[in-house]
C-alpha cells in the first residue's frame, strides 16, 4: 500500500496538507502516515524537568493527532498512523522516508502571505531533487472544496 507521509506541526498550513493526504488516499486505495516530529533542543533542562517536558510533548501530539485521525477515519475513511521522533525536523522526514518503504508521497502545506512558504517547505524543496518520492506542496489558504475538486 502506498502511504502519503504528512508533518503534524503547529502551522496553519498543516490542516490543508492533512486534508490533502487523507483525501489522495481515500481515492487511490493508499494509507496516511502522519510524522510529529520533537526537537531535541527542547529539552536541554535538568534530565528530570526533560523528562516531564517530553512527555507533555507527546501528550499534545496525540491530542492533536486524534482530531486529524477522527476526521480522516469518519469522512475519508482512512485510518492514519502516528510517527513521533525526536531530532531536527529535516533529518527525521528524511529518515522515515528512508525507513518505510510503504511511503510513496510526502505532503507539505505551504504558508500563505509576504514571508515565503514556510521554513519547512523551503528546507524540503532544497532536497527535493535528491529525494526518492515525490513531494507535493498543499497552498495554506485553498479551500476545502477546491482541494476536494483536485484530489
Amino acid at each position: 500500500m502506498r502511504k502519503f507521509l504528512v508533518v503534524l506541526d503547529d502551522s496553519r498550513e498543516c490542516l490543508n496538507a492533512m486534508r490533502f493526504a487523507a483525501m489522495r488516499a481515500a481515492r487511490t486505495g493508499g494509507g496516511v502516515a502522519i510524522l510529529s516530529i520533537i526537537a531535541p533542543d527542547e529539552f536541554n533542562h535538568w534530565i528530570g524537568v526533560g523528562e516531564v517536558m517530553r512527555e507533555e510533548a507527546r501528550e499534545r501530539i496525540h491530542a492533536h493527532f486524534e482530531v486529524f485521525a477522527k476526521w480522516m477515519r469518519d469522512r475519508q475513511g482512512v485510518d492514519p498512523e502516528l510517527v513521533i521522533r525526536e531530532g531536527d525536523t529535516v533529518t527525521e522526514i528524511l529518515a522515515q522516508i528512508s525507513e518505510d518503504p510503504e511511503i510513496g508521497v510526502l505532503v507539505l502545506g505551504a504558508a500563505s502571505g509576504k514571508k515565503g512558504p514556510g521554513p519547512l517547505v523551503s528546507m524540503m524543496s532544497k532536497s527535493s531533487g535528491s529525494l526518492p518520492i515525490p513531494v507535493t506542496i498543499v497552498p495554506g489558504d485553498i479551500s476545502k472544496e477546491r482541494l476536494e475538486g483536485i484530489t
